[in-house]
């Protein structure tokens, strides 16, 4: 991630058990601490996110043939066949 470090004063009206079950769930001690987290979570997924979206358009638009040599594509869909 490679943003900026800029902290601003933030008023924020938030549901409290959810912050509370966030803190428990992220080991943060301070709401601050476990706001940060969150978002950095977020922010993390979605970079993710979006080079997974590019790596399976780039393998999709390779037209590349894949075969089930094991068989287990047929175990999976039940004997149907089916194609990508």
């Amino acid at each position: 991630m490679s943003l900026a470090i800029e902290k601003k004063r933030k008023h924020l009206i938030l549901n409290q058990s959810k912050l509370n079950l966030a803190k428990k769930i992220l080991g943060t001690r301070t709401e601050t601490e476990t706001i940060e987290l969150a978002l950095e979570s977020i922010i993390s997924e979605a970079e993710k996110d979006q080079k997974a979206l590019k790596a399976t358009g780039s393998f999709l638009k390779s037209s590349i043939e894949i075969k089930d040599v094991f068989g287990n594509f047929e175990k999976i869909n039940d004997g149907k066949t089916g194609h990508f």
